[in-house]
């Protein structure tokens, strides 16, 4: 990783991120102005990543995509104009997202993340993955552990979404807690717990530290140990169909379409059994409903923004009982339910830029071990 000088905050810049001083300090903010970040991927999701990190005030961002624009990405993000289609997705995205902050210094980068050199990543502090392959995530994560870069990699299927994160083996952080003060005076009465008490008024910051495992490792858990075991009813069954989407993006180099809804169909099925197989796990786990959901993204993207509330009511609709009691089932767990195609965009983004920072910056997740806190895997009706 290139060496970084101590970053000052100028007046103006005060000025601008005042908000955010207030919310994690200021050493915070001087760490984010002295970060230079990688986003691969402008798609729907990583044009709201791209939007939040400009805004927040990295000193850096670099969009790096070799995708065309389309009509579809016209309407799925906001960053590249109508009439870009057919120019190089980054490069379009490139002015949009510099006039969101003059003082974050934006590059594109039209080059497949594929061809790129082992050394292209080392220049940054952070890199996030958006689109990619499990091939190349592994290898991105694996060779940024090695060289202490911080990785988040998410994505989204249709209603489908996740998003993993590793900070390393050793990351600090400090968590804010409610001060306990203890009374006063030489009193016996009573044991020394009772004594104690929370002042709402009053906080300290605990030192904590917290190991990451890496998406190798998130990914290729050995199910036929006893502790996986004691593990598997804890687990979310999206766990295991994202190695599912995964294999078929590795396989068709696409994602599932509704255009091939039969074949895609089929194929999912398959893959399903090969992966849960290759697990040593049953093939009951992931049952069929899971196809429709996941084939969805391509028909939402497709609906302007401006119809939005609309065209989720039409869906609503369509829906026969038993899918609306299955949706109202998921409602307040870990996996959400959303209505509609923007707001799961603003979601995944949500999850993903605020793990990004309140973990990367400030905070981290609650977690003893390595596997724990680094990986979210989420349903959106």
């Amino acid at each position: 990783m290139i060496e970084k000088e101590d970053p000052v905050i100028s007046e103006e810049e005060a000025a601008q991120y005042d908000r955010q001083i207030r919310l994690w300090g200021l050493d915070a903010q001087k760490r984010l102005r002295g970060s230079r970040v990688l986003l691969a991927g402008l798609g729907g999701l990583g044009a709201e990543v791209a939007k939040n990190l400009i805004l927040a005030g990295v000193k850096g961002l670099t969009l790096l995509d070799h995708e065309q624009v389309s009509e579809e990405s016209c309407r799925a993000q906001f960053l590249v104009p109508v009439t870009a289609q057919g120019q190089n997705r980054a490069k379009a995205s490139l002015e949009r997202a510099q006039n969101l902050n003059p003082m974050v210094e934006v590059h594109a980068d039209p080059d497949r993340i594929e061809d790129k050199p082992d050394d292209f990543f080392l220049q940054f502090d952070a890199v996030c993955l958006t689109g990619c392959s499990r091939d190349l995530m592994i290898r991105v994560d694996q060779l940024c552990s090695k060289h202490k870069i911080k990785v988040f990699c998410g994505d989204v299927y249709g209603y489908y979404g996740y998003m993993f994160c590793n900070l390393g083996q050793a990351h600090n952080y400090v968590e804010e807690k409610p001060k306990v003060v203890k009374p006063s005076g030489e009193s016996n009465d009573g044991p020394e717990a009772k004594k104690a008490k929370v002042d709402p008024n009053e906080t300290t910051m605990v030192k904590k530290t917290a190991s990451f495992c890496t998406l190798k490792e998130a990914l290729e858990v050995d199910w036929t140990s006893e502790k996986a075991k004691a593990g598997l009813k804890r687990t979310p069954v999206d766990y295991f169909l994202l190695q599912v989407l995964l294999k078929f993006r590795t396989d068709k180099g696409r994602d599932p379409d509704p255009q091939s809804f039969p074949e895609d169909s089929q194929l999912l099925r398959q893959i399903r059994d090969d992966v849960l197989e290759s697990l040593s796990l049953n093939s009951d786990l992931l049952s069929d409903d899971f196809i429709r959901p996941s084939l969805r993204e391509t028909l939402l993207t497709a609906t302007s923004s401006s119809s939005t509330v609309v065209k989720a009511m039409a869906w609503w609709t369509t829906l026969d009982q038993t899918e609306r009691v299955r949706l109202r089932r998921f409602t307040g767990k870990l996996q959400f339910v959303l209505s509609d195609y923007l707001w799961q965009r603003l979601f995944c983004s949500f999850s993903f830029f605020s793990f990004f920072f309140y973990s990367w910056i400030h905070f981290a997740p609650k977690s003893d071990t390595r596997t724990a806190g680094c990986f979210l895997v989420f349903y959106i009706c």
